[in-house]
C-alpha cells in the first residue's frame, strides 16, 4: 500500500514536471521578452506623453493603459507556458472557428467601432479589442494542427484566404500581409509543394496588388510613397513628420524626452510612429541597438522552431515567429520609407492592448514548446 502511494505521487510530479517546465525553458527568450516590454512601455510613456496631456489632461494616460495591458499580458505568458503545447493542437479548430465569429461580428453596424475609415474594434464598454490580432494567433495554430494531420494544401490555402478576406473587408490590408505571410511560410515549413505554394504566392501578390489600385485610399498612400514630395501637407504629412524625427535624431540622438516631432506634430505618436520618436531621442546608435534586440528576440523564436519536438509545434512555432517578426519589418520598414505606411504595430513598443497580450501569450506558448526541444 505505501509503494503504491509513492507510485502514484511519483506520477504525479512527473505529470505537473510535464506541464510546468519554468525550469527548462528558453530563458533568454524570457529574459529578451521582459527587456522589449519594460523598453516598450518607457517608449509609450515617452512618445505619447504631449497627446496624453493634450486630450486627457494626464501625461502618463496611455502609459497606464499600457501598464495594465502589460500585467494582462503577463499572466496570460504564464498560462501559456504553463500549459502544454500539445494542448492547442487539440482545441486549435475550436479557437480557430471562435476568431471567425469574432472577425465577421466586428464587421455588423452597431457592434463593430469604425474608426478612420475602417471597423477594426469590438467594444465592450469597459475596453475594446481587436479581432484581428486574435487571428494571427488562431490561424497560426489551425494551420499547425493541419499540418501535423498531413492536410492537403489546396485546404490550407482555403483557410488562409478565408481568414484575411474577412481581415480586408474590415479593411486592413496591413493585417492582411501579416496573416497570408504567417499561413504561407507555415505551409512552406511543413513541406508544401514547392509548385502549388510559388502559384499561390504569386497569385497573392497580383491581387493585393490589385487590392492597392482599386481602392482610392491605399493608391493615395502608394502614390505618397512614390511621391514623397507632394502635398507636404496633405497625403504626405506623415511620413514627412516621420523623416524629419530620423533626420533629427543624428548619431546620438537629442536625448530623452527632448522629442520635437512628438510634440503634436508627428500623427499617432504611441502607436505607428513609435519607432520615429525613439529614433529622433536615441539617435542612430540607439535605435540600432533597440533593432539588434528585436532581432535577437525573432532568431531566438526560430532556434525553438528548429528544435521543436514535433510538426506541430515546429510550425506552430515558426508562424508565431513569422507573425512577430513580418510585423518587426513591416512597421520598421514603413517608418524608414522603404515600403508604404501601413498602419502595423511594432511588437512590444506601440501601444495598443489587443496586440501586446496576444504577442506575450504567443510568447508563453513558444516558452512551453522550448521546455520540450530537442537537440
Amino acid at each position: 500500500m505505501a509503494r503504491r502511494r509513492q507510485n502514484r505521487q511519483k506520477a504525479k510530479s512527473i505529470s505537473l514536471s510535464g506541464r510546468f517546465n519554468f525550469p527548462k525553458v528558453d530563458r533568454v527568450l524570457l529574459l529578451l521578452t521582459v527587456l522589449l516590454s519594460v523598453l516598450g512601455l518607457l517608449a509609450v510613456a515617452d512618445a505619447s506623453a504631449p497627446q496624453a496631456l493634450a486630450v486627457f489632461g494626464d501625461s502618463y494616460h496611455f502609459a497606464k493603459q499600457q501598464l495594465r495591458w502589460m500585467i494582462l499580458g503577463y499572466a496570460a505568458l504564464v498560462a501559456g507556458a504553463s500549459i502544454h503545447y500539445k494542448t492547442w493542437e487539440k482545441y486549435a479548430n475550436s479557437f480557430y472557428i471562435l476568431t471567425v465569429i469574432l472577425l465577421i461580428i466586428v464587421l455588423l453596424p452597431g457592434i463593430g467601432n469604425r474608426l478612420l475609415g475602417a471597423r477594426r474594434w469590438i467594444s465592450l464598454g469597459f475596453f475594446s479589442f481587436q479581432p484581428a490580432e486574435f487571428a494571427k494567433l488562431s490561424l497560426a495554430m489551425v494551420v499547425a494542427y493541419a499540418a501535423s494531420k498531413k492536410t492537403d494544401f489546396i485546404k490550407i490555402l482555403g483557410i488562409i484566404g478565408f481568414t484575411a478576406a474577412l481581415i480586408m473587408l474590415q479593411p486592413d490590408l496591413g493585417t492582411t500581409i501579416v496573416v497570408v505571410s504567417i499561413g504561407f511560410a507555415q505551409a512552406f515549413v511543413a513541406g508544401a509543394p514547392l509548385l502549388y505554394f510559388l502559384l499561390s504566392t504569386l497569385g497573392g501578390g497580383a491581387l493585393a496588388a490589385m487590392l492597392v489600385l482599386f481602392s482610392d485610399y491605399r493608391r493615395a498612400r502608394l502614390m505618397t510613397f512614390l511621391q514623397s514630395s507632394a502635398d507636404p501637407l496633405g497625403e504626405s504629412y506623415h511620413m514627412r513628420q516621420i523623416l524629419f524625427a530620423l533626420g533629427s535624431g543624428g548619431l546620438f540622438g537629442a536625448g530623452i524626452g527632448q522629442s520635437r516631432q512628438k510634440q503634436l506634430f508627428l500623427p499617432e505618436t504611441a502607436s505607428d510612429s513609435v519607432f520615429a520618436v525613439m529614433a529622433e531621442e536615441l539617435g542612430f546608435m540607439g535605435s540600432a541597438a533597440i533593432l539588434v534586440l528585436l532581432l535577437f528576440f525573432v532568431i531566438r523564436v526560430f532556434k525553438i522552431a528548429k528544435n521543436a519536438p514535433d510538426t506541430f509545434s515546429k510550425v506552430l512555432a515558426t508562424g508565431i515567429g513569422i507573425w512577430i517578426g513580418g510585423q518587426m519589418f513591416l512597421n520598421i520598414a514603413s517608418m524608414v520609407a522603404l515600403i508604404p505606411l501601413t498602419g502595423i504595430p511594432l511588437p512590444f513598443f506601440s501601444y495598443g492592448g489587443s496586440s501586446l497580450v496576444m504577442i506575450l501569450f504567443g510568447v508563453g506558448i513558444l516558452l512551453n514548446i522550448s521546455s520540450h526541444e530537442t537537440k
